[in-house]
């Protein structure tokens, strides 16, 4: 007799990775069960993708309406904007995602068991009542659901996620010092923000800010905004930044934040040792994030760790048999995408699904949903320098595209790399308007092997943003025929 339960596969965590990894194992005919300490849909979709997504759209309307001028309209009255309306939008949009999740756990019938999970054993867990207080209430937790028990599966993925990583005499108290969770709920607006870290939380929050009104200030320990980005790309967008009105000081580091009643003096000392005071009313702690590698009985059980994460293999295997890790937990590019891959790969891989193979992390695409836009996927030019590549480069400025002009937005960059001996396309970089939308075409062409002869081969329609792909490919071999 099968017991209620016992299961096949039990995920811990229902956000992207979790709750598809769930949905893919339950279509491959393994009887699953999610355990949610919190809300289903995760960091993601609750406190992280989505909700930014929202404010920035917000952010992004306000922008034009404050130039409307620029395309010849005209606004009665001054635009102005209710940060509480703004929030309120944002909560709602992932309230309906969050509904929405619980509907796809119920449609593929994996069960959602509520509480806080425990490795007691290799093949068991133990859930408790949830301690974790939720920043909000979100939909409320089924009558009759599962909860406090002890449960079976001969397949236990670990899905924790991640969570903001403090340093230390900077810790974030909810107040004064902020982590995302703050900065996506402000009761009232700041009038001036430092923002600490200018990777994609940061600069996201950055530029959010300041379209919204305030005075910031970035401060990056390195010397590009953005450092994971290709160094061109990451100088095009600091300029706009800056001509935005944003303050930006790299390789600098906030040493010291001393708090008043309602406001904060951050030291930012500089490579050179001098230290610069800067008061403003909050700071944004965006210095990275860390596994929620804790309290999940790990250490009992001999799971390998390293650097706050789980250690895997390419299909999701810890060294102990019968436990996985998928997504943030498990290591870098910490990405919902990855994560949501990286998942049906491992349950493919338990399920024994024929042709399943390793994720090829080097093609995951990479997005920072800041104004302008910036966009990646594969090797940057210093890195393909680095690891001895002869490569062709292409560029084509936005300011040379048709569309790009007639939508207001010519300031941007399409840059293509190919490796010269073979024609395959190993990086694509961008900046400017709707970047996050155009990368996953270069994405295709990278996982189907696309050479620079197969893509200059290809129609683009006209006019389109995507025609400046083409033209950086036509560019990279002296063949461009738009600038």
């Amino acid at each position: 007799m099968v017991l209620a339960n016992n299961y096949d596969v039990i995920i811990i965590g229902s956000g992207p990775g979790g709750y598809v990894t769930a949905i893919r194992s339950a279509q491959l005919g393994l009887k699953t069960a999610i355990v949610e300490r919190e809300h289903l849909g995760g960091i993601c979709l609750n406190w992280g993708c989505i909700p930014t997504k929202a404010l920035l759209r917000s952010a992004e309307i306000f922008h034009y309406g404050q130039h409307a001028k620029d395309y010849g309209l005209t606004i009665e009255g001054k635009i102005s904007a209710d940060i509480k309306a703004v929030v309120q939008r944002s909560r709602g949009v992932s309230a309906r995602l969050n509904a929405g999740i619980g509907f796809l756990m119920k449609k593929n019938k994996v069960d959602v068991i509520w509480g806080e999970a425990k490795l007691s054993k290799p093949g068991e867990i133990v859930v408790t009542k949830t301690s974790k207080k939720p920043m909000e209430p979100q939909n409320p937790v089924p009558k009759n659901a599962q909860g406090e028990g002890t449960y079976t599966a001969k397949h236990i993925i670990l899905a924790t996620g991640a969570r903001p990583r403090a340093l230390p005499g900077i810790e974030p108290d909810g107040k004064l010092i902020w982590t995302y969770f703050e900065a996506m709920i402000p009761p009232e607006m700041p009038k001036s923000l430092v923002v600490m870290g200018s990777g994609a939380i940061g600069i996201e929050f950055a530029s959010f800010y300041r379209t919204m009104g305030a005075e910031v200030t970035v401060v990056e320990l390195l010397p590009n905004v953005m450092p994971v980005e290709d160094a061109e790309i990451s100088a095009i967008a600091r300029k706009q930044f800056e001509k935005q009105g944003m303050k930006i000081i790299t390789e600098a580091k906030v040493t010291k934040v001393e708090k008043a009643a309602n406001s904060i003096t951050a030291h930012v000392e500089t490579k050179d040792g001098k230290v610069e005071k800067i008061t403003a009313d909050r700071l944004i702690s965006a210095v990275g994030v860390q596994g929620n590698i804790e309290n999940l009985g790990l250490e009992a059980l001999g799971v390998k760790t390293d650097r706050g994460c789980v250690v895997i293999d390419g299909y999701g295997r810890t060294n102990v048999p019968g436990i996985y890790a998928i997504g943030d937990v498990a290591g870098p590019p910490m990405l919902a995408h990855k994560a949501e891959h990286e998942g049906v790969i491992c349950v493919e891989k338990i399920a024994n699904v024929p042709g399943v193979h390793p994720m090829e992390k080097d093609k995951i695409p990479g997005c920072t949903y800041c104004h302008p836009q910036v966009a990646s996927v594969g090797l940057t030019e210093a890195k393909a320098k680095e690891g001895g590549r002869e490569i062709r480069v292409g560029r084509f400025q936005f300011a040379a595209n048709g569309k790009a002009i007639a939508l207001g937005e010519d300031q941007g960059l399409v840059k293509t790399i190919f490796d010269k001996k073979t024609g395959q396309l190993i990086g694509a970089h961008m900046v400017g308007a709707e970047v996050t939308e155009l990368i996953q075409g270069f994405v295709v062409a990278m996982n189907l092997e696309t050479t620079e002869e197969e893509l200059m081969h290809t129609v683009f329609p006209h006019p389109t943003l995507s025609e400046m792909m083409k033209e950086s490919v036509l560019d990279a071999y002296g063949r461009v025929l738009n600038a």
